[in-house]
């Protein structure tokens, strides 16, 4: 049986800020496997190396020392044009603040990324209906993003990281800025996502929420990696 390689390798991956008199060392040599399915959160305190480690695991920042494997391919190496072209067809991102065009509507700011890719008209026509259908936005697909509460952008924001058909989603805080039930509502869209379409997850979190539906929980304390406890297997569609 031929082992199952992982989609995210991570090896004594270390960030350091040196923009005072003692460096900070963000990241301290995290190695870490990641698989298709898993829905992982990285938890730990403000300053604990949540959001520097995913944005390393995204290609949007670079390591001091150590790599980031993607699907294999080394992205720690990579130079600025080739390492943009590698995130827009291989990682989904959402964030807090959702991110979203101000000018462009809910359809266009999901296509944009689509765009990007040279899809045909109708490939892209075709995905966002179903993505829209997908997070029930189908009758806002017109509106901007400031004709919509903070909920449906950011469920625009899921809809717009899964368009390019990534090969994981990095979620920075994505309940943050959401009200109990409207954090619930997405949160369930995510799980249903991953459980049904085997959609991968990496959170960075406070959220007793997001940490409560995962099925793994890497607890990062000054940077390293304090505890990796699987809590759920991921579901298995191969």
């Amino acid at each position: 049986m031929e082992e199952k390689k992982p989609i995210i390798l991570t090896k004594n991956l270390t960030k350091v800020y040196d923009t005072g008199a003692v460096p900070v060392k963000a990241v301290n040599s995290v190695s870490l496997e990641v698989f298709k399915g898993e829905f992982t959160a990285l938890v730990g305190p403000s300053g604990s190396g949540k959001t520097t480690l995913l944005n390393l695991i995204g290609g949007l920042d670079h390591p001091t020392s150590g790599q980031v494997l993607v699907n294999q391919v080394d992205i720690s190496k990579m130079k600025k044009s080739a390492l943009i072209d590698f995130r827009l067809q291989n990682i989904g991102f959402v964030f807090q603040a959702y991110n979203l065009i101000p000018v462009l509507t809910a359809k266009e700011n999901i296509e944009f990324v689509m765009l990007l890719q040279k899809r045909s008209k109708g490939e892209r026509e075709q995905r966002v209906r179903e993505l829209l259908n997908e997070v029930d936005l189908l009758d806002k697909m017109n509106d901007r993003p400031a004709q919509l509460s903070g909920g449906q952008q950011q469920r625009v924001a899921v809809a717009r990281a899964l368009a390019s058909k990534p090969a994981f989603i990095l979620a920075d805080e994505p309940t943050a800025n959401l009200d109990s039930k409207t954090a619930g509502n997405l949160l369930d869209l995510m799980a249903r996502l991953n459980h049904e379409e085997n959609i991968t997850f990496i959170f960075s979190t406070h959220d007793q929420r997001v940490i409560d539906r995962a099925h793994r929980i890497i607890t990062l304390v000054d940077g390293a990696v304090a505890e990796d406890q699987l809590v759920a297997q991921p579901v298995d569609h191969s």
